[in-house]
């Protein structure tokens, strides 16, 4: 079986997506072969405007349902492949959509929403993101956010978070927990990218690793390649293993420069907490349309075929499986 019927036959998921969401967004997203995706709606938003988000993706479910349909449970990603469409998890940055009240998180799950990240960059009511200059850890209100997500099925992200309440919420949740979208500091020193003992220890208590391809946290910054990124999630693998470890590009397709822009301010208009300098994706994975590409550069790498299937998408599923409970 060569890579392109491998890719063909394959569960691909990407664990995080945040273009600028239109049709053609959703046709890149099938050209690509992509079964299911995790996708942004909420970054710095309150509850008001993330339900705005999501009501938009329900209008969306509608108007473009020949390309692509919500994911409530596990077994709807298996029926999105069967059917030639892409399934969409609505999944937050931030825990923000909730404000302070944990009794929303049962109304946007029965939403769709299945993944949420715990902070975005920042401090908020739960913890604290990977910008701030002192990581005070999981609150006791995140403790309650916690036990309630693990109730309900939500996969509680880790991406955008400081150290030490990354490490609280791995020790306080009872299900796994990811970095949807990391890259390994072992290859680039950088506040957003995760030390081989933070990888290690997410893993060693049943967690995840999404890799990310986003250039400003490759060694080689814009000068990347697909194959660059194939290493940087061999790389992860050597680490945590196989079975841990999936894709969370974060495609960020179609946004200018004022979108980088928000997300590069505290709350989206404060302080500016970091500069990506150029961002252009790698070479061969320019576009969401691009996924074809990865899997011929992981044969070209002379992975095995157990290898590719598990890391585009399979081992995501089983992980969701672990952590929605069906």
């Amino acid at each position: 079986m060569n890579s392109k019927q491998l890719h063909e036959s394959a569960t691909v998921v990407d664990g995080l997506i945040i273009a600028k969401w239109s049709r053609e967004i959703f046709e890149a997203m099938r050209r690509g072969g992509l079964t299911a995706a995790n996708c942004t709606c909420c970054v710095w938003e309150g509850f008001e405007e993330t339900m705005r988000n999501v009501a938009q993706w329900q209008q969306w479910f509608h108007t473009h349902n020949d390309l692509i349909m919500p994911i409530y449970r596990v077994s709807d990603i298996q029926r999105a492949k069967e059917l030639g469409k892409t399934g969409i998890i609505l999944g937050w940055q931030n825990i923000t959509g909730i404000e302070d009240r944990i009794d929303s998180l049962e109304l946007f799950k029965r939403l769709g929403v299945g993944v949420i990240q715990m902070a975005y960059n920042t401090q908020n009511l739960v913890g604290t993101g990977c910008y701030e200059s002192r990581d005070s850890g999981l609150s006791d209100f995140g403790h309650d956010v916690v036990a309630e997500m693990n109730r309900l099925g939500i996969l509680c992200d880790l991406s955008h978070v400081g150290p030490k309440t990354s490490q609280e919420v791995i020790e306080a949740s009872k299900k796994p927990v990811a970095y949807s979208h990391c890259l390994p500091a072992g290859l680039k020193a950088h506040p957003r990218n995760k030390t081989d003992e933070q990888l290690r220890f997410i893993a060693d208590h049943g967690g995840f690793v999404g890799v990310t391809m986003f250039p400003p946290f490759l060694p080689r910054g814009p000068e990347s390649t697909v194959d660059d990124y194939v290493a940087a999630i061999a790389y992860v693998i050597n680490i945590v293993g196989e079975e841990s470890v999936g894709i969370g590009t974060d495609f960020t397709d179609g946004h200018d420069r004022s979108f980088f822009d928000w997300i590069t301010h505290d709350k989206g208009y404060g302080r500016k907490l970091t500069d990506f300098g150029e961002i252009k994706n790698p070479r061969g994975m320019e576009k969401i349309s691009d996924f074809p590409n990865l899997t011929e550069a992981m044969h070209r790498a002379n992975w095995p075929p157990t290898r590719m299937r598990r890391v585009l998408g399979e081992n995501w599923v089983n992980l969701l499986k672990r952590v929605w409970g069906e």
